[in-house]
This record gives C-alpha cells, structure tokens and sequence, in this order.
C-alpha cells in the first residue's frame, strides 16, 4: 500500500507555538488504503499543530462529504462527515506506535504523517447504517432486494428444490419407439445440453438464494 503523501506535516523547522494546515480529502486518501467500501470524497481536514520541545498536539477538524453503497438498494449514496478530534505525537527510542490517539516518533524524525489518523477518523464517523434519505433509493433496486418474509423464503426455496412437472413426466415417461437411432442420438444429445444449462442455473439460483438468506439475517439482527 502506497500511503499519500499529502498529510504530512514537515515539523522540524517550525518554531513552538501553533501553525495552522489545510489537507484536501479526496477519492485518493480512500484507495491508498484500499477500501472499498468508500467510493469517493471531497472536503477538508484542517490541523491546528501545537509545537513545543518535548511533543505536538495535533487538533483535527474534518468537514466532508464521502460516497459508499446504500445499504438499502446499493445504489451511490453521499453521507457528510464532521469530525474533531486530537491527535498526540511523542517521542522515544520505541517508535512507530500508535493506538488512535497517541502517535510515536523517533527522536530524529521530522515529519509526522497524520494520512492513517485522517482516514480512521473518517470511517469511524460514519454510521453504522448508511442509507439514503427517505425517497432516495432506487425504486428499482428495492424491488430486486426487496426483503421476504422468512415464510416466503421458505415458499421460495422449496419451489426451486421441487422437480417441475415436465422434470417428472420425462423421468417416467417409456422410450419413443418410433425414434431412428439418429433420432434418439440427437434427443440424447439435447436432453444432456439442457440438464447441463439447468444445473447451471440452478447454481446460480442457490447463490441468489444464499445472498438473500444472509440479508435477511442481518436485517432480522
């Protein structure tokens, strides 16, 4: 993971006292950490820096905007985010920690890259359901995901697995006897393209029906 160079604050030959900082937050902060539940941003992180001898005090203020999928019918959905926060940055031989509010340096460092605190501080604001407002879904998409009862996915489920009625005629039905050899070659031949077609579709209803148990799941949650 390549890590933005944008967040970072050259300290070394800033005096003590406090200096102010503008970052841009964009779709590029997001996919250098490879998430890819956020698909874009736009807006502002601006680092108030408290220099003095023995550490910084990094005060954060996030004002932005991110896209990511409705959680409701998946479609692009914007949510705001608005954050503040403090970040801490210490020195010592054991650098190179950090827990989310405390930062470690090494005694010789002179840069402090704030891209990983900026986008944590990002993600954790963001709520745990994100939807659109009331009448911004896709009519379309909810009717795809539309949410069944557990009692429709029962009917459902059980319809798939049952074998049609031209499935249970053909299973019983007596050879043709009128058919040439060449006849019943080709039927053999047709018979066996079809059931292998069916057993794909079939496959691909289980994993629809598989990704629609699990949302009702997690809706029932």
């Amino acid at each position: 993971m390549e890590r933005p160079t944008a967040y970072t604050i050259a300290f070394k030959g800033l005096k003590n006292g406090e200096h102010t900082f503008c970052f841009p937050i964009d779709g590029a902060l997001f996919a250098a950490f490879d998430n890819a539940e956020i698909r874009d941003g736009a807006g502002e992180a601006r680092v108030v820096l408290h220099r003095s001898e023995r550490q910084l005090v990094c005060d954060v203020r996030i004002d932005a905007r991110v896209t990511v999928p409705c959680d409701r019918c998946l479609e692009d959905c914007t949510l705001p985010v608005a954050y503040e926060g403090r970040l801490v940055v210490k020195f010592s031989e054991a650098g190179g920690e950090y827990d989310g509010e405390v930062l470690w340096l090494y005694p010789g460092d002179t840069e402090v890259d704030l891209a990983q605190y900026v986008y944590e501080s990002i993600v954790l604001s963001l709520p745990y359901r994100r939807v659109h407002p009331d009448g911004g879904c896709d009519p379309a998409m909810l009717e795809r995901f539309r949410i069944v009862s557990p009692q429709e996915f029962a009917a459902i489920e059980a319809d798939a697995e049952a074998p049609t009625e031209a499935q249970v005629a053909d299973d019983g039905a007596e050879p043709s006897e009128e058919l040439s050899p060449e006849e019943a070659e080709a039927v053999q031949a047709a018979g066996a393209e079809f059931f292998g077609d069916a057993e794909a579709v079939n496959a691909r209803w289980r994993e629809q029906l598989a990704s629609l148990k699990e949302r009702l799941e997690r809706n029932e949650k």
